[in-house]
Parts: C-alpha cells; sequence; structure tokens
C-alpha cells in the first residue's frame, strides 16, 4: 500500500496522511486553516509503500495535480515499466507523458548488472562480438570493454537494484 502526506503550503493548516486518490479527496474538502479557510494547495510527499514506488513518485514529480494518474498507474503498471519511466524521466531527460505515449516504445535499453564490467561479460557471452575461440577467452580485457561501454551506458541504483542502461 502506498501512503503519502499532504503538506499544506498554508502555515497555519495541519496535513494529512491518505492512500488513494478518493481519500485525498475527502480529506483536501475537510482541509481548514486555523482561521476556518479552506486550504487549496498541498506539497505531496511519499511517506511510505514500495521502494519502486518512491522512486516512481519521484521520477513522476509527484504533486496534487497528478496523484490520481499516480494511483492508476501504481496498480496499473509492472516493476519493469516502472523502472523504464524512472531511468527515461529521471537519467536519460526524456519527458514521457503515460496518457498520450506507450511505455514500451522509450528508447531505453536496461540491463540488470552490478558493473560496467558485468555488462561486458554478458556481451561476450552473448556473442555481441562475434564467437570467441575457448583459447583466447582468459585473453580478453573486460576492464577496456567496459571503458569502452562508458561512453554510451551509464549505471543507476534503483529500489535497490544496480542497473546498467543506456538511452536511444
Amino acid at each position: 500500500m502506498t501512503r503519502l502526506y499532504a503538506q499544506p503550503y498554508d502555515i497555519s493548516a495541519v496535513g494529512f496522511y491518505f492512500d488513494s486518490a478518493e481519500d485525498y479527496k475527502t480529506k483536501a474538502d475537510k482541509c481548514r486553516n486555523n482561521y476556518g479557510d479552506p486550504v487549496e494547495e498541498f506539497e505531496i510527499q511519499f511517506i511510505d509503500g514500495e521502494r519502486i514506488d518512491c522512486a516512481f513518485a519521484d521520477a513522476f514529480q509527484l504533486n496534487q495535480v497528478n496523484l490520481v494518474r499516480f494511483f492508476d498507474l501504481v496498480d496499473e503498471w509492472e516493476d519493469h515499466e516502472k523502472i523504464r519511466f524512472i531511468i527515461a524521466n529521471g537519467e536519460c531527460g526524456y519527458r514521457f507523458n503515460p496518457d498520450t505515449d506507450d511505455i514500451e516504445t522509450l528508447e531505453v535499453d536496461i540491463y540488470e548488472v552490478d558493473t560496467l564490467k558485468q555488462l561486458a561479460e554478458q556481451f561476450v557471452d552473448e556473442g555481441l562480438f562475434g564467437e570467441v575461440p575457448k583459447a583466447f577467452e582468459s585473453y580478453i580485457d573486460f576492464d577496456a570493454i567496459a571503458n569502452d561501454l562508458s561512453v554510451d551506458y551509464a549505471m543507476t541504483d534503483i529500489a535497490g537494484d544496480r542497473l546498467a542502461y543506456r538511452c536511444g
């Protein structure tokens, strides 16, 4: 369950915790400052939930205008889609709109590895550099390949996972 907090910009008002868009609307409509005036503007803060959803909220630039869509996407999207969005918007600088764009069309390559050296080893194992005879395997300089990969690939941590990525 994702738990958020609505912090009023009005310093004479007290915020509230909420778990859904409906809960937010109900509590926001009742929120008043010390003078009895309705509170209209809130900063939305991620308080508790899955680590991936916390990173997603940050990349989504969660606010009171888009929190309904945020709750929808937290339930609809798989973790790999959230990771793709986080990297595309947070690391690559894309401005992906989940209402009009397809998450699978984002040109982002993602690999679950701890280092670029591991990515280099994976690429060699997959034959990306062609067939490597067994006799030559011990002569491959994976550090040099990793150094070359660092021109196009970068590393990031998302929700405790280490990932290599390349923006298209």
